[in-house]
């Protein structure tokens, strides 16, 4: 099969288009012959290592998994012996960063993991994008405790995690601050956001509005920057380190001084957890936004569009037309 392979970590020029031998599932796994997959940040901070933590995970001196590609969505051509959920020809979509796999042909993931059958009227390019984005806001959303009524700041709400934040924050009834650039106000305002703030024309620092909970999608802002817009209580969380890996420091901190504070979630994603997704998608309350596509052998174009921090929402790599 044709899979896109690295062998070291770097550049996006490292990922190679490869012919390698087709996946064999375990007892507990079905085969996935992937129709469309996704480009995004996890891909894109796994093949670099920029942050070396990720190494503790991937290979401290090379890639374990050679084939990224964390989310997914195609058709099940086999199941292992001991599988009892999925038969030949459902068709699915998932998430797997344990082994990855969607940049590939074929892919096996454990029936028991984040693997669900597709609504009948999904297409495999929206179903392929459901999952990265959403489970890093979902997870975020959760530690923060957001209620019905609270005032939330989304900022950077259109990348893939940020424009399913404002969609699940109005599921979950908060009012809804989002920040963005100019080009995507409207975008932003058709999520559900209740104010728009163009970052480009506004300093949303500037705003007289307090909130229970800052949710930086982007990784650009600072506790420290965002601190006075807080409420007394109020939760500031970023899907980045943060300058010098001060956000890892404020958050063993600042929970244990009664105030003001930053929390810094892992992320995790269960079955459980994408089967609340499917039904979002079927109550017409989520859908991933969709910038652009490529094909499998434009994976380096693919990543360095995403790298440029100029995208609006997910980005596909269509592998069955």
């Amino acid at each position: 099969m044709n899979a896109i392979v690295y062998t070291k970590y770097g550049p996006p020029d490292v990922a190679k288009l490869m012919e390698v031998s087709k996946p064999v599932p375990k007892d507990d796994e079905v085969l996935v012959k992937v129709y469309a997959t996704t480009v995004n940040r996890t891909d894109s901070g796994f093949r670099s290592a920029e942050y070396f933590i990720s190494r503790f995970w991937s290979g401290l001196l090379r890639p374990k998994c050679q084939i990224l590609g964390c989310e997914f969505a195609g058709v099940i051509e086999e199941i292992g012996k001991a599988v009892t959920t999925f038969k030949n020809g459902d068709k699915v979509f998932g998430y797997n960063d344990k082994s990855f796999g969607g940049h590939g042909e074929y892919l096996t993931i454990a029936e028991t993991d984040a693997l669900i059958t597709m609504p009948d009227d999904l297409g495999f390019d929206i179903a392929a994008a459901l999952t990265e984005g959403a489970h890093y806001a979902l997870v975020d959303i959760r530690a923060a405790k957001v209620e019905k009524g609270q005032n939330v700041l989304v900022y950077g709400a259109t990348g893939a995690i940020g424009s399913a934040a404002v969609q699940l924050l109005k599921h979950f009834g908060a009012n809804v601050t989002a920040v963005c650039n100019s080009k995507n106000v409207e975008l932003v305002k058709s999520l559900g956001a209740d104010i728009v703030i163009d970052y480009q024309t506004q300093d949303f620092t500037k705003t007289d509005d307090k909130f229970e909970f800052i949710f930086d999608a982007v990784g650009k802002s600072s506790f420290r920057q965002c601190k006075p817009l807080l409420t007394a209580k109020g939760i500031y969380i970023s899907t980045e380190l943060g300058k010098n890996g001060e956000n890892i420091l404020y958050a063993a901190i600042t929970p244990f001084l009664g105030g003001k504070k930053l929390l810094f979630p892992i992320p995790s994603i269960t079955k459980k957890d994408v089967i609340f997704l499917k039904e979002l998608v079927q109550k017409g309350e989520y859908k991933p936004v969709i910038d652009r596509q490529y094909k499998l052998d434009q994976i380096v174009e693919a990543y360095e569009y995403i790298e440029s921090g100029q995208k609006t929402g997910n980005v596909l790599i269509k592998i069955v037309e």
